[in-house]
């Protein structure tokens, strides 16, 4: 990898489902006036477009040839970050239930990975940005200059994504939720390729009951203290 400009670091935040990476991952951008990057919404994009096109879920070789011919780019607008798969805009489209069911499937096939770590390889090359999602520390960016891992408990986890389903008006109970979150992080932890783990040189944050803006005032304290060294 390339050098970056010294100012231009790469932070990685990593964690499982439910840990506020978004939240917090984005405030940090702001703060810092770096580049956002949700990885997440990328594999949740792909589930999208394989469930729009009749594929099933299940079929590795064909869910992974989608992935490699799937062009994703990220465009920022005055309402926020907005994501589009071939031209699309898919930034609500990809948060439904299903959706996100469908991600946390088709992120476990090796060729599928292989292809969004490539095209996360290229938005973050220059630096200056701040990447979030399961292996950014350990497999993408390796050489990141602040690696952060963000965890919460399971219960706090469920009870936030509970919360941001309920506000979207979709139909949940919360022990579903949790057992979803449960399910979620077996398959996360447990893949054979990019397994989600701490990065050894990672700073491991528990953010239960702790406010996002909080967390994310801490991230950025880092980050200004290793520019500064």
């Amino acid at each position: 990898m390339t050098p970056r400009a010294r100012g231009n670091p790469i932070v990685a935040i990593d964690g499982p489902v439910g840990a506020g990476k978004s939240t917090v991952a984005r405030a940090v951008a702001q703060r810092l006036r770096f580049r956002y990057v949700d990885t997440g919404a990328m594999y949740r994009s792909v589930a999208w477009a394989a469930l729009q096109r009749g594929i099933s879920l299940s079929d590795e070789r064909a869910v992974t040839a989608l992935a490699q011919s799937l062009q994703i780019d990220f465009v920022t607008d005055p309402e926020g970050q907005r994501i589009l798969v071939d031209g699309v805009d898919v930034t609500d489209l990809i948060r439904t239930p299903q959706v996100s069911d469908g991600a946390s499937v088709v992120s476990v096939y090796p060729g599928v990975r292989e292809a969004m770590v490539a095209v996360q390889r290229r938005l973050g090359a220059d630096g200056g940005v701040v990447m979030e999602g399961r292996d950014i520390g350990t497999v993408v960016f390796p050489d990141a200059e602040i690696k952060v891992f963000l965890d919460a408990s399971l219960d706090e986890r469920a009870r936030r994504r509970f919360e941001e389903l309920r506000a979207r008006g979709a139909g949940a109970d919360l022990e579903s939720v949790r057992r979803a979150e449960e399910e979620r992080d077996r398959r996360d932890r447990t893949r054979s390729h990019s397994p989600l783990r701490a990065a050894s040189d990672a700073v491991v944050i528990d953010s239960t009951g702790i406010p996002a803006d909080e967390v994310a005032a801490g991230i950025v304290q880092l980050v200004q203290r290793r520019l500064r060294a």
